[in-house]
């Protein structure tokens, strides 16, 4: 019926009024978080006079105010993130090699060619790049890139255009630039140009008609041709949807400016800052730290006497590394991270797997959140993992006798500085454990393999016999034939409309991952090897269907 059927509140709007907003609209409480909301939809309440805002939080300033905190904490140095020097060289050349990854607006594959094409020398040159890669105006780039590199190039359709498109070198890159011609080729005042914007950005096509009748005429009447102003409007097309306005630009220039920046001249402390922003996000951290291996940063696994909640800068052996931190570790939660780095930072470094366990008197030191601790390798400088693990319970019961018989008293045993004194753990021996199994636990803890990769024993045969699936993905045009080698980190079966099974595999090597398409014919040939945290050799042909890179299997062997 075209009515209200239920209350949906704008994530990020926020309306400003010059007196209390009850004097120009209805007011509510927000159904679900009890926040007062306007009872006027977002036109409604502009209708009525109001300012509307739409304010979007972004994650990588929480990121960029951490890498500042890590830099002033190791190395005493006050960074004024809003006020960087805007010519840093490290930082352009950085950008111009295409070492994109984890910066805001400027990494993504298509960003980052276009980057090494252009090699960026000023803050302009990220604005544009970040206003043109859009639909639409990305057409402009292969052009911006071309008189950027060979200023002869450059000219203006009209010499009054100079004026505001020199920085451009004559390009129409801004929305912006399309209020600019208004004025000054279409003789448009201030006002009559903001109504031009907002048909312009609205894409109203009784307004845009309306619009390009008097822009043709007021190119006319100050000087041009009819055609003349015919050509401007098509080149206006590309922008009236999705043109970005100067300010808006620069606003995100600054902001990935200052993620390169950071990255160049700070990389370990800003890449664990981008750590800690991503906690949580299995995926996403692995790829994080593929980057950190190819920038030569080692990320170390957690460890009970350095790791804090979250990642962290630490030095061994006079080399800086990243630490993981404990609220990183999946079925382990906050609470009893937090109780483990107090106390240690109240009573010093944990001596002994004793120790530990005499000094945790948290109730969420069980069964779980032990064998997660062990099993990522945050224990193994206090005991074998194999032993703990085998272990576990007299572990847990030594922790419930010790540690909580003496939870609201000291420990008895905490008298006596000679070790000698304390009673002893009684360990079993256990096997040790196999290689598959230990980084299988540190995958499925972490979200990847820390301490070795499955693939590391065939890593000189990969080498001969394969290519690398980062190769794959870039460099292999669509249908032609390729040989990869990975660990299936997962498979989804699905049924086709004849009743066969078929996979889809996710297969990852050192560098990168790619799905596996296993049509019905190879599925029932080679299921018996189709399983998790195998290590197969995979021929077939590539595939990019809706953009995505894929590959169709015609061979699979367990390597």
């Amino acid at each position: 019926e075209g009515c209200a059927r239920h209350i949906s509140v704008h994530a990020a709007g926020v309306v400003i009024s010059p007196r209390p907003l009850i004097d120009f609209v209805p007011i509510q409480l927000d159904p679900k978080g009890g926040k007062i909301i306007t009872q006027y939809d977002m036109h409604s309440v502009e209708e009525a006079g109001l300012l509307k805002f739409d304010f979007l939080g972004l994650k990588n300033l929480a990121t960029l105010s951490e890498a500042v905190r890590i830099v002033k904490k190791i190395r005493n140095i006050e960074i004024d993130i809003e006020n960087l020097p805007l010519d840093d060289k490290k930082t352009y050349e950085m950008l111009a090699k295409g070492e994109t990854a984890e910066t805001f607006q400027l990494n993504g594959e298509g960003m980052t060619k276009y980057l090494i094409d252009l090699k960026p020398t000023n803050i302009h040159d990220i604005n544009a790049l970040i206003a043109l890669y859009r639909p639409g105006p990305i057409e402009v780039i292969p052009e911006y890139i071309r008189r950027k590199n060979n200023p002869s190039l450059v000219h203006y359709l009209d010499p009054r255009m100079e004026k505001y498109l020199g920085e451009s070198y004559g390009l129409i890159v801004y929305q912006d630039d399309l209020l600019f011609s208004a004025i000054e080729l279409a003789g448009y005042s201030w006002l009559e140009v903001d109504k031009f914007r907002k048909a312009v950005g609205k894409k109203i096509p009784e307004e845009m008609a309306a619009q390009k009748e008097k822009f043709t005429k007021g190119v006319i009447e100050n000087g041009q041709t009819k055609e003349f102003g015919d050509m401007m409007w098509k080149l206006f097309e590309p922008f009236q949807a999705y043109g970005f306005n100067k300010a808006h630009a620069a606003s995100y220039g600054q902001i990935a400016y200052a993620t390169a920046y950071m990255k160049a001249n700070h990389p370990i402390e800003y890449m664990s800052a981008v750590l800690t922003a991503d906690a949580g996000d299995v995926d996403k951290i692995a790829e994080i730290i593929r980057e950190c291996v190819r920038m030569k940063i080692k990320v170390l696994p957690p460890d009970i006497n350095q790791s804090l909640g979250n990642f962290t800068v630490v030095v061994e052996n006079g080399v800086e590394k990243i630490r993981f931190g404990l609220y990183s570790i999946k079925n382990f939660g906050e609470g009893i991270a937090d109780f483990i780095i107090e106390e240690r930072q109240k009573n010093g470094l944990y001596k002994s797997l004793e120790d530990f366990l005499e000094r945790i008197t948290n109730r969420n030191l069980n069964k779980k959140s032990l064998e997660s601790l062990v099993k990522c390798g945050a224990m193994d400088k206090l005991g074998d993992r194999a032993e703990m693990l085998q272990n576990m319970e007299n572990l847990l019961l030594y922790n419930k006798e010790h540690a909580h018989k003496n939870e609201n008293q000291d420990s008895l045993f905490g008298l006596f500085s000679d070790e000698s004194f304390r009673p002893k753990l009684r360990m079993e021996k256990a096997p040790a454990l196999p290689e598959r199994g230990r980084l299988a636990s540190e995958k499925e803890l972490l979200g990847l393999y820390i301490s070795g990769h499955p693939l590391d024993a065939h890593k000189e045969k990969l080498a001969k016999r394969s290519m690398g699936i980062k190769t794959v993905k870039t460099e292999i045009k669509e249908g032609m034939s390729c040989v990869v080698s990975g660990i299936i980190e997962e498979i989804k079966l699905v049924v086709t409309k004849g009743g066969d099974k078929m996979a889809f595999l996710r297969v990852a090597d050192f560098d990168d991952n790619i799905e596996v398409v296993v049509f019905p014919k190879i599925y029932i040939d080679k299921k018996n090897i189709i399983e998790q945290e195998r290590c197969l050799v995979i021929k077939g042909r590539l595939s990019l269907r809706n953009g995505n890179p894929s590959i169709v299997a015609e061979d699979l062997k367990e390597l």
